[in-house]
Parts: structure tokens; C-alpha cells; sequence
């Protein structure tokens, strides 16, 4: 009899170490995380980096990663609002300032931020023509950002930053895009050569009137391009005629 109360009274006090271990339950917190402690369902409070133990019978510990995270919105095909087809993609910049909001108010943060993003994307494009929208591609992320971030803070996250990562268009308007550049190109250039011409004009022009006025510059600018010529044979009239305009310039200048 003796044998068997000590088996007993082992058993029982195995079985009541065993029940306390299952009871009991050590969770850690990482740096970068944080802990959601929860009494028989209810929120109590914010756990930080560090060890704890609670039971399981009324408390349970939920962990969450609070590194920045980066959300990226797939090709979304949108009508600007000139009626051009075109498909964007992007990638936010995401960071959870409060975690017990981000966990209680809303089942997935992760994914209602996206649909706040994408919905904003489709609203901001809706309302811009796709001229502006090539221009001004970094406004564009601005807008949206601008348009989502205060609905995003109310899910306890903070919407760091929105760059916008592709442009596309169907085929047939890559095209005709390729065309307007190119004739946007030839179009530049015939302007620079009109205006080459211009100015090649304007100083002949200028010349003229010049020679009009001087005629001994004539006489001196072939007496220089005589001097300048190699291996050519150049001939001058130095008739008394000719050389008379010379002389009343000298005299002139006596």
C-alpha cells in the first residue's frame, strides 16, 4: 500500500505540473515587434520588446510586425479623363504607428490600404489628361498621396511615400505616341534651320546695307581675301575708278 499512494501521489503531482505548463505560456516580443494583450477577449494593452508569461485559460498575446512594409499596386488599367486607355503600376511605403488600431478596426490593414490606394489611383488618373499625366509623373504620386494618406493614418499606419513604377499603353497608341514624338522631333528641327536661315539672312542683309553705305569696304575686303587666298587665282579690277573711293577715305581720315 505504501508503493501505491507514492505512485499516486507522483501522478498527481506530474499531472499538476504538466496542467501548469499548458497553462502557463511564455511569449517573447522582438525588437521590431509588438504584443496585443487580450483578457477573455477584450483588449487590455500594448506589450514591447521583452519576455512575458500569462495564461492561456483567460489571456492570449498577439504579435505584430511593425517594420516599415512596402505595398506595391499591381497594372491598374484607368481612363484618364480624356479617354486614353493606359495601365499604372505602384509601390507604397508603409509604416504601423499604432498597432492595437491597425489590429482592431479593420480585418487585413494591409489589405484596405490597398484598396484606399488603388482607389485613389483610379481617381487621381480619371481627373487628369494624359499630356499633363506624362509631364508631371512625380506630381501624379503626390496627388495620391495627398488623396490617401489621411484614410490610411485613421487604420493606425502611416503612408510614408507613393512612387510610381511603370506607364504603359496598348500597342496601337505606342505608336501613335512614337509617331508625335517623331514628328514633335523633325518639327523642332525644321524650326533650328528656319532660324539659321534667318539669321544668315539678316547679317547678309546687314552687309549689304553696310556696303551700300562704305563702298571702300568692298575694296578692303577683297584686298583681305587676297591676302587670305593660297593656290588661287584671283582677279582684281584696280582701274582709277575703282581705287578712287580708297583715296577720298584717306582723305577723309587726314
Amino acid at each position: 500500500m505504501g508503493y501505491e499512494k507514492i505512485a499516486i501521489i507522483f501522478l498527481v503531482l506530474f499531472g499538476g505540473i504538466y496542467l501548469f505548463s499548458k497553462m502557463l505560456k511564455r511569449v517573447t516580443i522582438f525588437e521590431y515587434e509588438r504584443g496585443l494583450r487580450y483578457e477573455n477577449g477584450k483588449y487590455i494593452k500594448l506589450l514591447r520588446a521583452g519576455n512575458y508569461w500569462h495564461s492561456t485559460l483567460r489571456t492570449t498575446i498577439k504579435k505584430i510586425d511593425i517594420r516599415p512594409k512596402y505595398l506595391t499596386i499591381p497594372s491598374q488599367e484607368v481612363l484618364s479623363k480624356d479617354g486614353v486607355a493606359i495601365k499604372l503600376s505602384l509601390v507604397a511605403k508603409l509604416e504601423v504607428t499604432d498597432s492595437s488600431v491597425a489590429i482592431n478596426s479593420v480585418e487585413d490593414y494591409e489589405t484596405a490600404s490597398y484598396l484606399i490606394l488603388q482607389l485613389a489611383l483610379r481617381k487621381v488618373i480619371g481627373n487628369t489628361n494624359i499630356d499633363k499625366l506624362l509631364e508631371n509623373r512625380q506630381e501624379l504620386g503626390q496627388q495620391i498621396f495627398e488623396l490617401a494618406h489621411q484614410e490610411i493614418e485613421t487604420l493606425g499606419l502611416k503612408l510614408v511615400s507613393i512612387d510610381i513604377k511603370d506607364i504603359t499603353f496598348s500597342g496601337s497608341l505606342k505608336q501613335t505616341f512614337t509617331q508625335v514624338v517623331k514628328a514633335r522631333q523633325e518639327g523642332l528641327a525644321v524650326l533650328e534651320r528656319a532660324r539659321g536661315e534667318t539669321a544668315a539672312l539678316r547679317n547678309l542683309a546687314n552687309s549689304a546695307k553696310l556696303l551700300e553705305q562704305n563702298p571702300a569696304l568692298l575694296q578692303l575686303r577683297t584686298l583681305q581675301a587676297l591676302n587670305e587666298s593660297s593656290g588661287n587665282t584671283l582677279v582684281v579690277n584696280l582701274s582709277p575708278e575703282n581705287l578712287t573711293p580708297i583715296a577720298q577715305s584717306e582723305d577723309l581720315g587726314e
